[in-house]
């Protein structure tokens, strides 16, 4: 009889992988806190929240109660026309903690649909009020998703090549890092001048598939004022930031300027189900209103603000805002802290840099790639150290549950300490 690793290769085609070449999956029965466990019950030590989704540990015991209450008095209804109270009280709870000028929420069903409504709803939002305004402005190297909408406003890359004819025109400002502050300024200040622009897509102070680079609030904040005056809309894909992963709720906590837009998802239900949220100011909302049926926004998907998930949202909205989990993403962010300046001893580590609970090192194994060959070694060796990481290229981050303890962080550190010497030691070999 075929084990699941086996079952699952005779069927199954899995994300972002070669798949003639990739080793087989490892099977997963069960989680609990930080913990994964296999067939064998052996674990590992989730460090990245399962692609950056699980906020409160695995199959946390308030929010599968809540889940599995819900699931005895709805399970799902069309939301055109109708409404219930799992989605009323997330987004309200939701307005509670987002910058203060969002007003409504819209509900879709990932990251990247959150980010099509938002696009959407930006080139509408001029259309409805008769202006043509239809060009975006993003980030080099920035990622917003794989549907084609979220593609456009992403980074050309390897990713996107095999579509490139079919995306939409998109203009590029670099990433605001430390010493190109004042040359991203610029470029947006020309750009800006042209009287198309309709929005400009950021991920806060983080980009996370660009090798977790990191920039400052205050330049954004003075992105997010140029902005302001030539009436661009901004859009903050908090897909990845959002709920506490930068020390704040939000990365927009640390800003003073507000953007006119937020999209979410992937720690939005406590890494437990699929849901997404694009939120708005009530400026753009009321331009959507009117007699004329032309100016409704229609968008929508089959499970927009699924009870079971909103109910989801809820629970780990609560989890989030009690003391103690506030308390975990500050012990998270010291740990960090105190392991980074370890770090930078290291003369094998090119770069190190930290946003709350962020932490990403990058190892001086030649060019910075998501496809530098390191990574599958550095993949496969934490892995056999019962630790889950998942390098991009050359980078190591870690970016973990709040639940995880300070023995298990001490365990992820030891790991990458692990790794660093085995570095050297295959690069004396080679000389």
């Amino acid at each position: 009889m075929m084990n699941l690793s086996q079952r699952d290769q005779e069927i199954i085609w899995h994300p972002y992988t070669q798949m003639q070449t990739a080793a087989p999956p490892l099977p997963i029965t069960r989680g609990e806190g930080a913990l994964l466990y296999n067939e064998s019950g052996h674990t590992y030590i989730d460090a990245i929240s399962s692609w950056w989704v699980n906020l409160h540990g695995h199959c946390h015991p308030h929010i599968t109660q809540k889940i599995s209450e819900q699931l005895n008095r709805l399970d799902h209804v069309i939301f055109a026309g109708f409404t219930h109270e799992p989605a009323v009280k997330l987004a309200e709870n939701l307005l509670e903690i987002l910058p203060a000028n969002q007003a409504k929420v819209f509900y879709s069903d990932n990251g990247s649909t959150a980010v099509e409504v938002a696009l959407k709803m930006a080139m509408q939002y001029w259309q409805n009020q008769g202006q043509k305004k239809s060009k975006i402005i993003a980030f080099r190297d920035s990622y917003h998703g794989d549907t084609f909408g979220a593609m456009s406003v992403s980074s050309r890359s390897a990713f996107t090549q095999p579509f490139q004819e079919y995306l939409f025109e998109v203009l590029f400002i670099d990433v605001p890092v430390q010493g190109r502050e004042e040359e991203t300024i610029r470029q947006l200040k020309e750009l800006a001048q042209q009287p198309d622009i309709a929005a400009f897509i950021f991920e806060p102070l983080v980009l996370g598939t660009a090798g977790m680079v990191m920039y400052e609030p205050e330049v954004l904040n003075s992105l997010l004022q140029i902005c302001k005056g030539h009436s661009i809309l901004s859009i903050a894909d908090e897909v990845m930031t959002g709920f506490g992963r930068t020390g704040h709720n939000f990365a927009c906590d640390y800003l003073t300027e507000q953007p006119d837009m937020v999209c979410l998802s992937k720690g939005l239900t406590g890494g437990v189900m699929a849901l997404g949220v694009t939120t708005c100011s009530a400026e753009i909302f009321e331009a959507f209103l009117g007699t004329e049926p032309h100016k409704t926004f229609f968008h929508g998907h089959s499970y927009t603000a699924n009870p079971i998930a909103c109910t989801a949202g809820i629970a780990s909205y609560e989890l989030l805002v009690q003391p103690e989990t506030q308390q975990n993403i500050q012990r998270i962010v010291a740990q960090h802290q105190q392991f980074a300046r370890r770090l930078r001893e290291n003369p094998l580590v090119k770069n190190i840099r930290q946003t709350g609970t962020i932490l990403a090192l990058e190892f001086n194994t030649g060019q910075t790639s998501y496809f530098n060959q390191i990574r599958n070694s550095l993949y496969n060796f934490a892995l056999q150290h019962q630790v889950l990481l998942r390098p991009l290229g050359n980078i190591i981050y870690i970016l973990p549950p709040y639940c995880i303890t300070d023995e298990q962080l001490a365990t992820v550190y030891g790991v990458i300490d692990k790794m660093s010497t085995l570095l050297q030691e295959n690069a004396k070999a080679q000389i």
